[in-house]
């Protein structure tokens, strides 16, 4: 048993999950620090419109480039990772300036159909948050690929300081929501700049220029269509699954007030920590690992059960002091007026633990092939998770319910996919079999 455990401490999955998790963790110490700091500033109203704009672009960056950037680690020659990288920046412009134009057009109908009228004045950074999403997620997934996990830690550490900082700076000057929303709007960029600093450092930025003049072109359709299963499954999947994550805050800011959609936020931004601690990490470094199991043949659903066990152990403590005092630590960390979001961080735990541990899950789909899955469960969850919703707002009238329905359901779903992408390896082993 000793020998197993130093085995696995030893293992290179090991160590780049803790060149991850260090600089994730690092972030997460510096935006702890900062946030009864920043809620006394600020104040719920002003969460609240940060949290509604923060929702509209959550669901708007997954598809900044249709998703092609994740398409970046599968490929065994660097000059189709390339070609992806060249794809996905060309895709990001396009759709930046159609939100622009989407925006020019149609900027009174989206605010009235959305009741968006406490971000109005903002929807306009919308377009520089799809180029700066679209130029990380590039940059992300080819340190993912290269395995220079140190980078991605770093960036993550320097953006969290220089953002949180920046946020209570000038939050002691002036603390508007403006303020929150606009460096919420530029927080990836920040990372894609550090990123391309330290690649700099080190001469590896991804060069795609000695590729033949004449090729360009047809070599980024070729890949268009060689990954098309990205866009036409992965990118709706994502779309949808944003859209239901972000739906709480919208309908939270459009029925109750923008005080109910900051507390779901900071709520939410609480609950979410594990993940962005450990489960991002575990992720990033276990997706090229599941691709590479795939390609040699090894059973994939013994992969997916021990990592997600192993972060059903890293998250049952945190997600069960929630449960247990949510209103008691979010009055003494936040302030008084921040004891309701610890009453909706009670229930958020309960999903924020299945989203925590279905990481493993989420991330093998690509390899396994099941993308048409991935979107089709999403579909329904969406809907599940919508009726829900509903039932809170309009039977029952009441923002607690409203929330405890919708955790309840979206916890419930979650643990039923693990099982079933689990089934999918198992599967996907028994066709390489025979």
């Amino acid at each position: 048993m000793k020998n197993r455990l130093n085995k696995l401490l030893k293992s290179p999955f090991i160590k780049n999950v803790t060149v991850m998790a260090t600089g994730t963790i690092g972030a997460q110490i510096i935006g702890l620090l900062f946030s009864p700091v920043l809620t006394r500033i600020y104040g719920p109203e002003a969460f609240g419109v940060m949290g509604t704009f923060n929702s509209m672009i959550s669901i708007i960056i997954p598809i900044s480039a249709l998703t092609y950037p994740i398409a970046i680690v599968l490929p065994k020659s660097d000059s189709e990772a390339k070609g992806l990288i060249r794809l996905s920046l060309l895709i990001t412009v396009l759709m930046s300036v159609l939100s622009l134009l989407i925006l020019f057009i149609f900027n009174s109908s989206i605010i009235e159909v959305f009741n968006l009228t406490d971000v109005n004045n903002y929807l306009y950074l919308i377009p520089l948050v799809i180029v700066f999403s679209g130029i990380m997620q590039v940059l992300q997934q080819w340190l993912i690929r290269t395995e220079q996990f140190s980078i991605n830690a770093r960036s993550t550490f320097y953006r969290s300081l220089i953002i949180n900082s920046s946020k209570a700076g000038f939050g002691f000057i002036n603390p508007v929501p403006s303020v929150l929303v606009f460096l919420t709007a530029i927080g990836n960029g920040v990372r894609a700049f550090l990123m391309l600093i330290l690649l700099r450092a080190r001469n590896s930025i991804p060069k795609t220029r000695y590729l033949p003049r004449n090729d360009k072109r047809k070599s980024i359709k070729q890949l268009a269509k060689k990954y098309i299963d990205f866009p036409i499954y992965r990118a709706p999947e994502s779309f949808l699954n944003a859209t239901s994550q972000g739906l709480p805050v919208l309908l939270l800011s459009a029925f109750f007030g923008p005080a109910s959609a900051g507390y779901y936020t900071i709520g939410w931004t609480v609950l979410s920590l594990p993940a962005r601690l450990i489960g991002d990490a575990v992720g990033d470094v276990f997706y090229p690992r599941v691709v590479s199991a795939v390609e040699n043949k090894e059973k994939v659903s013994n992969l997916i059960k021990k990592a997600t066990l192993l972060l059903s152990l890293f998250g049952i403590i945190p997600f069960g002091v929630i449960i247990l005092g949510g209103p008691f630590l979010f009055d003494f960390i936040f302030g008084n007026e921040w004891i309701v979001a610890g009453e909706y961080a009670r229930w958020i735990a309960l999903f924020g633990f299945t989203n925590f541990v279905k990481k493993p899950s989420i991330r093998s789909l690509a390899a396994l092939n099941a993308q048409s899955f991935h979107l089709g469960t999403t579909v329904f969850m969406l809907i599940i998770r919508l009726i829900f919703l509903g039932i809170g707002f309009f039977v029952f009238a009441d923002d607690v319910i409203t929330v405890a329905l919708f955790s309840i359901s979206g916890a419930i779903l979650n643990i039923c996919l693990i099982f079933i992408v689990i089934k999918l390896g198992n599967k996907k082993a028994n066709d390489i079999i025979r």
